[in-house]
């Protein structure tokens, strides 16, 4: 058996489990964007007060990133994603009991808390299983999740939303009941069915667990493995830049694109299916700029052009007279920008390895996640109350991305061209 038939097999094997369980995580941290079309009006929040409710999960999530991923490479994969499976699923039901703002503020905080690990956790798990010319398309695939949590639940939160006066309950409170149920039932699968690494993969057979060690050893002795000069490494501080202005870009379009489609006029039945189809074309970007990235070998550019493409398309979207060019300029927003997370992930891998990579990229995620995420949500909440438009939101989106595309390019230029990569042959089968 080959080496393109090998990591065939093991993203045949791990690849739609994770999938699915990343579903699940993105569906419970951004279906507040659905519940907001009707929770707002319920609980009189003002877009500042949602925009902080919003955000605020971001600041437990991006705190706790760091230690929750040292547990994982400490205690093993396995065991440590089903219990945050189960954790953020408790966390996302417990959402239903929102009744204020101090309420709202205190369960986003909690549900950050519960899901910090998972993301970074996973990033780091695939680099255990891929090498550098395959991580690319791992992580487009993973990346999919996102995208097809979004086209999966704006159909079905246009569905649930009318539920409202079931059993006493508002819509937008079944909302997070019924969605966060799915994630305690996917930590049992993740418990039973995730190996901790390739050496605990009992569908692989021994040789094939020798080459997969021998071929990210060969590429892993060029590169950091202390965990502690990983986060000094200014490299890594320059991308948690980038991908704050990433993520500010990315979320931002994501828990306001509901307000604004209906901001457009829309009901909140056509709404879903609307938000559905801008993140159903998504999909074909994600895998074309994985594969294509990991064809070349070359992740720097791929991000800087889809942040610059996505930036451009924020300022028509944001001057567009036309409710139909605005949503096409959305609709190119979205591809441009969910592509460039995939080889985005790959740039920190190519001079981090081991126990420096999980503390590496969580610091990554941390900086990204609190300037971004926390603190961008609540600006964009601001911003959208004192100028009472989405013309400046979208024009402040797109200058995020513009700069993240230049730190990008800057970083790129400071990392070493690529050792050449220790070939070996699998052994036959």
């Amino acid at each position: 058996m080959g080496e393109q038939q090998i990591f065939s097999k093991c993203a045949w094997r791990l690849m739609p489990l994770i999938v699915a369980a990343y579903l699940v995580n993105y569906l419970d941290r951004t279906n507040v964007g659905f519940a907001a079309l009707t929770m707002n009006n319920d609980l009189g929040f003002s877009p500042s007060v949602y925009g902080l409710g919003a955000g605020i999960f971001f600041l437990s999530y991006s705190l706790l990133m760091v230690p929750a991923n040292l547990v994982l490479n400490r205690i093993g994969a396995r065991r440590w994603i089903a219990f945050l499976l189960a954790a953020w699923g408790v966390a996302a039901v417990a959402n239903a009991l929102i009744r204020g703002p101090d309420s709202f503020y205190g369960l986003r905080f909690l549900l950050g808390a519960a899901e910090a690990g998972f993301f970074p956790g996973i990033i780091f798990y695939l680099t255990l299983w891929f090498p550098k010319a395959h991580i690319g398309r791992a992580n487009a695939m993973f990346m999919c999740a996102t995208s097809g949590s979004l086209v999966i639940g704006g159909p079905l939160a246009s569905l649930i939303l009318g539920f409202e006066g079931l059993a006493g309950f508002h819509g937008w409170q079944w909302l997070f009941l019924l969605e966060g149920v799915p994630a305690c039932l996917m930590g049992v699968a993740i418990y039973r069915l995730l190996p901790d690494g390739p050496a605990h993969a009992r569908w692989l057979k021994e040789h094939e667990k020798q080459f997969i060690a021998a071929r990210l050893d060969g590429e892993d002795s060029a590169k950091e493995r202390n965990a502690l000069r990983a986060l000094r490494n200014p490299r890594v501080l320059m991308l948690g830049l980038a991908y704050a202005g990433l993520l500010f870009a990315a979320y931002g379009f994501q828990f306001w694109l509901p307000l604004l489609v209906q901001g457009m006029g829309f009901s909140n039945t056509a709404n879903g299916f609307i938000v559905a189809a801008v993140y159903g074309v998504q999909l074909p970007g994600i895998i074309l700029c994985g594969h294509s990235s990991d064809i070349r070998s070359e992740r720097v550019w791929h991000v800087a052009t889809g942040a610059l493409l996505g930036a451009a398309a924020l300022v028509v979207a944001s001057v567009a007279q036309s409710t139909l060019v605005a949503l096409f300029a959305l609709a190119v927003t979205g591809i441009a920008v969910s592509s460039v997370f995939a080889p985005f992930y790959g740039i920190s891998s190519s001079f981090l390895s081991g126990p420096a990579m999980a503390s590496g990229y969580a610091l990554v995620n941390t900086i990204g996640n609190l300037l971004g995420g926390f603190g961008g949500q609540y600006f964009i909440g601001v911003l959208r109350e004192q100028t009472g438009s989405y013309a400046a939101v979208l024009a402040a989106l797109a200058a995020a991305l513009l700069v993240s595309a230049l730190i990008v390019l800057g970083v790129g230029r400071a990392i070493a061209p690529p050792v050449a990569i220790v070939c070996v042959k699998p052994a036959d089968a």
